[in-house]
């Protein structure tokens, strides 16, 4: 029996894998579809699943949320690569952030 993979081992593959679906047709690939239609169709369904993982956080079952986090975290992945974000680059920030307070951190941002 094999341990399932980390979530980083998992998102780098995920991340490689919609790089290489960039170049495949819109007409065979979900992912080329979502990037072809560009960074606002993508930020829109990032929001869809954001709300659909809140939704089963209070109301659903740990499977629910499980799959609902997926979703969001694959479409999360795609709006990266459409807004040219890399993982590494989120990485850096949530590593730069490490060991600040989340309230000092929110109260730094100038954004």
């Amino acid at each position: 029996m094999t341990a399932n993979p980390s979530l980083g081992e998992t998102l780098d593959r995920l991340t490689k894998l919609v790089e290489a679906r960039r170049a495949d047709s819109p007409e065979k690939s979900y992912t080329a579809k979502l990037l072809q239609a560009g960074v606002a169709k993508c930020a829109q369904k990032v929001g869809e699943e954001a709300v659909e993982v809140a939704i089963a956080a209070v109301s659903g079952t740990p499977a629910h949320i499980t799959a609902e986090a997926a979703d969001l975290l694959y479409h999360l992945t795609v709006l990266l690569a459409a807004s040219g974000v890399s993982a590494d680059d989120v990485a850096a920030e949530l590593a730069r952030r490490s060991g600040t307070s989340g309230l000092d951190e929110k109260a730094s941002r100038t954004e």
